[in-house]
């Protein structure tokens, strides 16, 4: 069970004792109305923060009552500035005696996975090349002007839809991936820069909606890698 102090919202003051938390007390409170998490063995208690989480409630509600440190450090690029939120929602920490890890999770393949993400950083594999990604933007947009060429001068005929079908399945496929890497935020340090670039790519190419990308595609990857 915890040990003293207010299990409030935020509740820890300057100065005063951290409270102490057992994972037995830390996996009761993973309903939607009651939301504890554990980043670097710090207790937050997200419930009623959590509907105003910019990656959305239901992708940081999966991590309830349980250890969210590397799903942390995977989505959030600017690691100084998100902390700077969760400071009023520290209520404590790990008792002493407890693992860093919830009792539900395999040790090994976090310590593999984290052993990877080491060795990507080792080898720049998060240092994106924007000329790339500026190169593949430009060509894209070349490939729709064409396809919309095609049609405007040549008519609908067979020959000139099946040519302006397989430049537009060429074109709307790596618009895509691009999009992917956009919506991820992984291309650019700025979030603002990647999320104008991702809607406009997603909206103005694909007439998809950006927003909704992101509730879904972000649990698409939340949820599926909570190592059990």
């Amino acid at each position: 069970m915890g040990k003293g102090g207010n299990q409030g919202e935020g509740a820890t003051e300057r100065g005063a004792p951290m409270p102490t938390f057992s994972w037995e007390e830390i996996q009761k409170h993973n309903l939607r109305t009651d939301k504890w998490l554990v980043i670097d063995r710090k207790v937050y208690n997200i419930t009623k923060w959590s509907s105003r989480h910019p990656g959305g409630q239901r992708v940081i509600g999966h991590y309830a009552g349980e250890d969210a440190t590397d799903a942390f450090l995977a989505f959030h690029r600017d690691l100084d500035f998100v902390r700077k939120f969760m400071k009023p929602l520290l209520i404590g920490e790990l008792a002493p005696e407890e693992p860093s890890q919830d009792h539900g999770k395999n040790s090994q393949i976090t310590e593999d996975f984290r052993a990877l993400r080491k060795a990507a950083e080792d080898m720049n594999l998060f240092k994106s090349n924007h000329l790339f990604f500026l190169v593949l933007l430009a060509h894209i947009i070349v490939m729709e002007s064409i396809a919309w060429f095609i049609i405007f001068y040549f008519g609908n005929g067979w020959i000139p839809t099946v040519i302006t079908a397989f430049v537009l399945a060429t074109s709307q496929a790596q618009a895509g991936w691009l999009q992917h890497d956009y919506g991820h935020l992984s291309v650019y340090k700025k979030s603002t820069w990647n999320h104008f670039v991702h809607k406009f790519i997603i909206g103005h190419l694909k007439g998809a909606s950006a927003n909704w990308w992101n509730h879904r595609h972000f649990q698409h990857h939340a949820k599926p890698n909570i190592f059990h």
